[in-house]
């Protein structure tokens, strides 16, 4: 800690506090950050009360599972401000969180599902789309068979992948700048490889209408259209393939500490949250129901 308070603006701590989290995690914390600070008229962090980080915690017209991110994300900047030491307290620590019900096993896709979505891509008329729908289908299914986070997809230069055999090996730099390395079957790499046509090495894999790196706004577009012409219910999303790809391995088999590898994931308490979302067995299923008296 610093000997003594340095004076930063709101916009130099928020940066500071950003600095070296992924894209995404940054985007959504700055959102998060700025709206804080707008609610509480723009005052310097260590002016801020306990009454106005709750009073902008009861202003928050969201979902609890929404809300929880918003509420962590402000805390971790107070303790981050706290460790810098812009302020003398830690507000933060004395705000709970709000507990929201676990709806994974909502986002865990059957394989009837994720076959129709795929099929989904593919419906389109025009010859001259062709091109689109093959990508189309290809990225949908790799975010499956490889459980990929969509940013991961989109990130994806031609030198991060290699053959292996018949299939081959994806190179991923996945969240908290970590780098994996996720193998494919002969299938997928096929129907990847079919992408390819002239492009060099540092060429995006899937690539946009302008030519450079599909967007993340695209992606969900694409997975949320599929699976509407396949006439699933939700806000069906990229990371849905992901956790039907986890689901679906443990139910074939798969050692968890493999998918936890697979998957990109800190810890296997994390890859745990599968086994309690579709889990193979119950005490309830040991008890007789009508039908069987």
């Amino acid at each position: 800690m610093l000997n003594s308070s340095p004076t930063l603006t709101n916009t130099e701590l928020v940066e500071l506090w950003l600095h070296g989290k992924s894209v995404n995690t940054i985007d959504g914390y700055r959102r998060y950050a700025q709206r804080f600070f707008r609610h509480v008229g723009d005052k310097p962090l260590a002016d801020v009360t306990l009454m106005d980080f709750q009073l902008w915690e009861m202003s928050n017209a969201c979902s609890n599972n929404s809300l929880r991110v918003a509420v962590g994300a402000i805390k971790s900047l107070f303790s981050f401000a706290k460790e810098l030491g812009v302020i003398s307290s830690n507000l933060g620590i004395l705000v709970k969180s709000p507990t929201a019900k676990n709806r994974l096993a909502e986002r865990i896709l059957t394989e009837e599902e994720v076959h129709n979505i795929i099929n989904a891509t593919s419906i389109n008329p025009h010859e001259a789309q062709r091109a689109t729908r093959v990508r189309d289908r290809t990225l949908v299914r790799l975010l499956y068979f490889a459980g990929l986070r969509v940013s991961e997809l989109c990130a994806l230069k031609w030198r991060d992948l290699k053959a292996r055999g018949d299939g081959g090996q994806i190179t991923v730099f996945g969240k908290g700048d970590k780098t994996r390395t996720v193998l494919v079957g002969k299938g997928i790499w096929r129907e990847i490889n079919e992408l390819k046509n002239n492009a060099r090495k540092d060429d995006p894999v899937f690539v946009s209408a302008k030519g450079g790196h599909l967007c993340r706004s695209m992606v969900f577009h694409i997975v949320k259209n599929a699976a509407t012409r396949a006439g699933i219910e939700g806000n069906v999303s990229p990371h849905w393939l992901r956790h039907s790809h986890a689901s679906h391995s443990l139910d074939r088999g798969a050692p968890i500490h493999l998918l936890q590898k697979t998957l990109g994931h800190s810890s296997v308490a994390i890859t745990e949250m599968y086994l309690h979302a579709r889990p193979t067995d119950s005490s309830s299923l040991y008890l007789p129901d009508d039908d069987e008296e």
